[in-house]
């Protein structure tokens, strides 16, 4: 088959991240026999500093055009001024919405192996596989002009945060497609006994269920519910949330797998077409010394090859090369270990094999 796949490597260690990926990536290509095409385009803070927006045109423009995006992360020290008319991160955002991606996937499935980089008891962590399905173009993080306001003296703001049906309805439903192929379990994340927007969310997500029969359905306000993935992550199959929740409860989730650098995400909307990125940010601190941790993005691009370009097979030989190389004792800087980058990258790629036309990895599970 033939893709093009758009790379926006942002900034701090986001182009050394997607490189290690864009390597993988190729290496399935060519097991696969598939032609992977690439563009490179701006975004974030490098972005701001060459075209004086975070968005160039002309880098929504190649993403929209392309097969899928492959994102390293956007931001850094030089662009921290909150109150700059033009920030990093609105890039990011605007990417989203401009792409029509509502929905942001972040599986989380910690390796027994890195049960020792964990926070918590290695038993606490036993059957955990959890996917939470965030609302990604709504909520606090959007807003028109009236929406989100600043009071005229600057000692007052205000954020609205806005929910209509049809956006809770869709990405719901979503989630109920995606637990029937799991567990069969969804758990809606809300705070109904404060917010109108919950109120709104916990009955049409009631009215979804019904259409679903076979799947399980709890509610779990916020705050219980960030406990609960601490004390007992292992009763959540897909958890559905709104955009703010989503965002802080999957870093709080990055501590079951030992390390933020491990953990993928896929931003989806009504097509094929998807964003991949991983759920941590740029990292400037590590910027340039060629010690980040690629994992996540990595498993981002395996996300890529399964949700976009169809190709299971080679996104599950991704996976269990990764899974793989950690077993064999791979290890970045953030796992306890010494391996550069391009070194873990390198581990993954050679845990890659060719079985019947598709790439496939050496032996072993997750």
């Amino acid at each position: 088959m033939h893709a093009r796949i758009a790379l926006c490597p942002g900034d701090g260690i986001g182009p050394e991240i997607v490189d290690e990926a864009r390597r993988v990536l190729d290496a399935v290509a060519a097991a696969g026999g598939h032609d992977l095409t690439y563009g490179e385009h701006l975004i974030g803070g490098a972005a701001i500093d060459a075209a004086g927006t975070a968005l160039p045109a002309d880098t929504l423009a190649a993403c929209a055009a392309a097969d899928a995006v492959l994102l390293g992360a956007v931001g850094g020290p030089r662009w921290d001024d909150p109150q700059a008319r033009v920030r990093p991160e609105q890039g990011l955002l605007a990417l989203r919405q401009g792409l029509g991606l509502w929905a942001n996937l972040r599986p989380v499935a910690p390796y027994p192996c890195l049960s020792e980089q964990s926070s918590l008891r290695p038993e606490r962590l036993a059957g955990v596989d959890l996917l939470v399905i965030r609302e990604l173009t709504g909520g606090l993080y959007f807003g028109t002009p009236k929406e989100r306001t600043t009071g005229p003296d600057g000692r007052r703001a205000v954020d609205t945060l806005v929910y209509t049906e049809h956006e809770i309805r869709r990405v719901v439903a979503l989630a109920f497609r995606v637990a029937a192929g799991r567990r069969g379990k969804v758990t809606s994340i809300d705070k109904a006994n404060v917010l109108e927007s919950s109120r709104l969310w916990r009955p049409v997500t009631v009215e979804v269920a019904a259409d679903h029969p076979g799947i399980a359905l709890d509610h779990m306000l916020v705050d219980a519910a960030a406990m609960r993935l601490i004390t007992h992550p292992a009763q959540f199959d897909v958890i559905v949330t709104e955009n703010m929740f989503g965002d802080i409860l999957t870093d709080e989730a990055a501590v079951l797998a030992g390390s933020i650098g491990l953990l993928p995400s896929a931003s989806l909307g009504d097509d094929r077409r998807g964003l991949y990125e991983p759920i941590h940010g740029s990292a400037p601190d590590l910027a340039g010394q060629g010690v980040a941790n690629p994992v996540g993005t990595i498993l981002s691009a395996a996300m890529l090859l399964r949700h976009s370009l169809g190709l299971d097979g080679e996104a599950r030989a991704v996976e269990r090369a990764v899974d793989q190389a950690l077993r064999d004792g791979c290890r970045t800087r953030d796992l306890g270990g010494a391996l550069s980058t391009a070194a873990m990258g390198a581990a993954i790629r050679e845990r890659l094999a060719v079985d019947g036309g598709a790439a496939s990895a050496a032996t072993g599970s997750r």
